[in-house]
């Protein structure tokens, strides 16, 4: 390599600068014929679908809209099962005999409410349910229990079952089972 590639450019060294020739404007002729062709040609196949889509429903014997306006649907032979109507829920405080079992409990378990004798009165007699899947809206922190007294549980239960549970912690002892 010389040494003369790297040096600045000259004003001599530049090329003299080249004009455009003159030549006329184009023309592009059937701009707006094309146009219009093909905006034909897209209304035509919208066309020819519906056209094939009103042959099938024809051949099949669909009804038509006029019909299907003229006459209600039929209704169903055998009535759909209805929903039972919704049950208002209350909150039911319930004082569980045992404690340790409340801690087992968290929001929004299901249980089943046992009440059975009472050990202090010494009447004898069966277990029976008195609540059965009952919804544990609050339990007890963990340091506001006491062994000897139960433990607090608020359930979520139809207002009869609350009644039902209110007089089964009076007259005896209850116990919840985890469904």
């Amino acid at each position: 390599m010389t040494t003369d590639s790297f040096l600045p450019h000259t004003p001599s060294s530049v090329p003299a600068p080249c004009g455009v020739p003159q030549f006329d404007p184009l023309r592009v002729r059937g701009g707006k014929l094309r146009l219009r062709r093909a905006l034909r040609r897209r209304r035509r196949a919208p066309a020819a679908v519906l056209a094939m889509t009103a042959a099938a429903l024809a051949a099949t014997g669909a009804a038509g809209a006029d019909d299907l306006v003229a006459q209600p649907p039929p209704r169903p032979a055998v009535q759909e099962r209805q929903r039972p109507p919704a049950v208002r829920l209350v909150s039911a405080p319930v004082r569980i005999a045992d404690a340790a079992t409340v801690r087992l409990l968290r929001p929004g378990d299901r249980v089943d409410v046992i009440a059975g004798p009472d050990a202090s009165t010494g009447a004898g007699g069966e277990a029976r349910v008195v609540a059965s899947g009952a919804r544990v809206a609050e339990v007890p922190k963990a340091g506001e229990t006491r062994s000897d007294a139960g433990a607090l549980v608020v359930l979520s239960v139809p207002r009869s079952t609350a009644t039902v549970l209110a007089g089964a912690g009076i007259t005896s002892q209850l116990a919840v089972t985890l469904c």
